[in-house]
């Protein structure tokens, strides 16, 4: 069976946190040589793949404000699993933070602008959500965990995108990745619901995700190709590829945004909750096709898994 043949149901109730499963911290060392690093790694398009490369370095910065926002709620949850299921969420993220670091910092190798974006992201985050008071950051940490959900998914249902290239190890970071924000997508969601719940501050979360992930990360993507090489900027091979790629991103056929918007936008439903979308069947799948000890294609780069213990 492949994802593609997966058939999802319409939607899913929301259980409470005991009946979630189990999320374990993956410890990984992809061994990043910068060897055979592939610039149109996405589907054989240069701007499209620049989208990830920007993701990849302003994410970690999301990541960091994620787990700091996660860290100063958890000991207001007085529910034991959901602090648990916090915790799994902190240690995912740092990974995240960290492996993703080590992937920009070969980026940087070849010629991609990761101080520069890094520059930017820094005051952007240091100067702007940073200093919003606890609740607006709680809300934007849900916010931000639905646009990575929403991401998981589609790549869920597009594997095949993933075997364009064959630049294993991208593609091994992708994978890993996609499979953890699909694993966790409920948790910030169910910690703001818990804590707080306003429907107004929902959205503004929701807002403030958006403009960072549709467009502060997508101008940093376009970037990318020009900044690494401005000679671009008179190449018609290069429009060309534009052209290709915001249907790559936008387009309301395969597009990763532009197909996802009702799902992107179903976070506006004033009952929605992560789990309406259920993906427990791709989630079973990708566990199996990755994880597998003899055949999964993280076996070789996993070096152990940690489940956090329930403490009272």
């Amino acid at each position: 069976m492949t994802a593609a043949a997966l058939k999802m149901p319409n939607s899913a109730q929301a259980g409470n946190a005991a009946e979630q499963p189990t999320i374990p911290i993956r410890h990984m060392n992809f061994g990043f040589d910068g060897q055979g690093v592939d610039i149109s790694f996405y589907l054989n398009a240069e701007l499209a793949s620049g989208y990830f490369s920007a993701l990849s370095i302003f994410l970690t910065y999301g990541e960091d404000l994620v787990i700091e926002t996660a860290r100063y709620h958890r000991d207001f949850l007085k529910d034991p699993v959901l602090r648990q299921r916090v915790i799994a969420l902190i240690g995912q993220e740092a990974l995240h933070s960290k492996v993703h670091e080590e992937w920009n910092d070969i980026l940087k190798l070849h010629r991609y602008p990761v101080s520069f974006y890094r520059f930017l992201a820094q005051n952007v985050f240091d100067y702007g959500f940073r200093r919003f008071p606890q609740p607006l950051k709680l809300s934007l940490m849900a916010g931000i965990e639905h646009f990575t959900a929403v991401l998981a998914e589609f790549f869920m249902k597009h594997e095949d995108y993933f075997f364009e290239s064959d630049d294993e190890k991208q593609r091994a970071l992708w994978m890993w990745h996609m499979l953890e924000e699909s694993e966790h997508k409920d948790i910030a969601f169910d910690v703001y619901e818990t804590l707080n719940g306003n429907y107004a501050l929902r959205v503004s979360g929701f807002a403030m995700a958006l403009f960072t992930i549709w467009f502060l990360v997508a101008l940093g993507g376009v970037g990318i190709p020009v900044l690494r090489r401005p000679r671009n900027l008179f190449s018609r091979r290069f429009w060309k590829d534009a052209r290709r790629s915001v249907g790559l991103i936008m387009g309301r056929k395969d597009g990763i945004y532009g197909s996802t918007l009702g799902h992107v936008f179903d976070y506006l439903r004033p009952g929605f909750h992560p789990n309406d979308h259920d993906t427990s069947e791709y989630l079973a799948y990708y566990k199996e096709r990755l994880l597998n000890p003899e055949t999964g294609l993280l076996a070789p780069y996993l070096v152990k898994e940690v489940v956090p213990p329930v403490r009272a």
